[in-house]
């Protein structure tokens, strides 16, 4: 069956909006501003509904949120205090001056660059491959890092990501997607009666300044249980300490097994018309309920609410540079860096 189409427009002064259709009516745009998705669009009971929370043009992102839908690099997550060492080589990356760490591979990331595109289309899926070269020593990284992202759109109601790197010098390497979904498609609902399951036994207890504390803490008894499908409203609705310092989620989830047989996280709309299956091969999944309070964004001429979306990052828990049993995120030049994660929508 042939995949139906691929079209592409101008986004901003620089950018360009892919957009990918497959034979089931389902439509992803993506861009090259960040290798970023835009849209997820979902036909249902005959209307077109938005899963993904994303913005209309490149200024958009520019002046409103650089994360939404982003691949995320070098590092997703926090840095603490933004230093590391590798083989006994000590380096300091620039840190937020709010707090002294380093989110998300520092300002300017790869959420920012503008990558080079290339598009393939298969019988049964169409690709988007991203790619970009981080220059050694970009926001403070070592090594010259060859970075490729690939969305492929399945007639299977699959988006699969694809990260594949390669570095002339062991650096950092920890990618993730920040995809935000909403399987309502109104923004100014939040997330609350959104039914989550993640097949996770611990999660990473976070200190007030959303660092890991390299405690591993087991989720029965407490909110963190999505063991079998929960209301997100329980994150919310709690007096648990980590929920309340977070006000809802902003933590790693470790993950009872990886691979693609069985998901490990399963996002439920509260119609329950609607779900996403998360696969992936990384060993966590950091979940944030966007709780950006009256802070938050127009998103597509609506004001987004506080708890408005939840991201599903895969990658290896923040924290791995520093605890042990967290994971290793050194890149060796002899070693190329291969993950996948999949969504299917249902």
């Amino acid at each position: 069956m042939k995949v139906l189409d691929i079209t592409k427009q101008k986004f901003g002064e620089n950018t360009i909006l892919y957009s990918l259709t497959n034979d089931n009516g389902l439509t992803m745009n993506v861009t090259n501003l960040g290798a970023r998705i835009v849209d997820l669009i979902v036909p249902i009971n005959g209307k077109e509904r938005n899963i993904v929370l994303g913005f209309g043009t490149e200024e958009d992102y520019l002046t409103k949120d650089m994360y939404f839908g982003a691949t995320i690099g070098r590092v997703a997550g926090r840095i603490k205090h933004g230093s590391f060492s590798i083989d006994d080589q000590y380096y300091q990356l620039p840190v937020s001056p709010e707090n002294g760490h380093t989110l998300h591979g520092g300002l300017n990331s790869f959420e920012a660059k503008i990558w080079e595109v290339e598009v393939e289309e298969k019988n049964d899926q169409i690709a988007v491959h991203f790619s970009y070269v981080s220059p050694s020593g970009e926001n403070g990284f070592p090594g010259e890092l060859k970075a490729r992202v690939t969305y492929s759109f399945t007639n299977n109601n699959e988006w699969i990501i694809d990260y594949q790197a390669e570095t002339d010098q062991p650096t950092l390497f920890n990618p993730t997607n920040h995809v935000y979904f909403n399987l309502t498609g109104d923004m100014t609902q939040a997330v609350g009666e959104h039914r989550l399951f993640v097949a996770s036994d611990q999660f990473a207890v976070v200190d007030s300044d959303t660092t890991v504390t390299g405690e591993l803490r087991s989720v029965a008894e407490t909110p963190f249980d999505f063991r079998e499908p929960k209301s997100v409203n329980q994150v919310f609705e709690t007096n648990y300490e980590q929920n309340t310092l977070v006000n809802g989620l902003d933590h790693p989830f470790m993950l009872n097994q990886t691979g693609f047989e069985r998901p490990q996280a399963i996002i439920t709309s509260p119609k329950q018309d609607l779900s996403v299956e998360m696969y992936t091969d990384r060993p966590a999944v950091v979940i944030f309920t966007a709780q950006f309070g009256q802070g938050g964004p127009d998103v597509r001429g609506q004001k987004l609410v506080n708890h408005g979306g939840i991201t599903l990052e895969t990658q290896i828990a923040p924290g791995a540079v520093e605890f042990e049993g967290f994971g290793d995120i050194i890149l060796y030049p002899e070693t190329t860096y291969q993950s996948r994660t999949i969504f299917k929508i249902k």
